[in-house]
C-alpha cells in the first residue's frame, strides 16, 4: 500500500466543533505525524496543522470528515514523498 506525506491547515471558527475535530483527529492518529495548535485570540479563532502519512484516500477522507463540522474548513498539500508501507 502506498502511503504519502501531506500536510493539512485547519481553521476552527466555531469553539463548539473543537470536541468534534478532537475525536476525529484520535481516529486517525496512527497516521499523524505531529500536531500543532495555535489559538489566535485575537480573531477567536483556533489555527492547526497536521502533518500526516498515510494512503491517499484515508488523507482525502479525514479531509473530508474535518471539512463537515460546522464552523471548520481544511485545506491539504500533497508532497511528492510517495512510499510502499506493507
Amino acid at each position: 500500500m502506498e502511503t504519502r506525506v501531506a500536510v493539512m491547515g485547519i481553521i476552527v471558527e466555531k469553539t463548539d466543533s473543537v470536541e468534534a475535530l478532537n475525536s476525529l483527529l484520535h481516529q486517525y492518529g496512527q497516521y499523524i505525524i505531529g500536531r500543532m495548535g495555535l489559538p489566535y485570540r485575537d480573531k477567536r479563532i483556533n489555527i492547526v496543522s497536521i502533518a500526516i502519512d498515510a494512503p491517499q484516500d484515508t488523507i482525502a477522507a479525514l479531509a473530508g470528515k474535518i471539512g463537515a463540522i460546522d464552523g471548520v474548513s481544511v485545506k491539504t498539500a500533497y508532497s511528492n514523498v510517495i512510499t510502499n508501507a506493507e
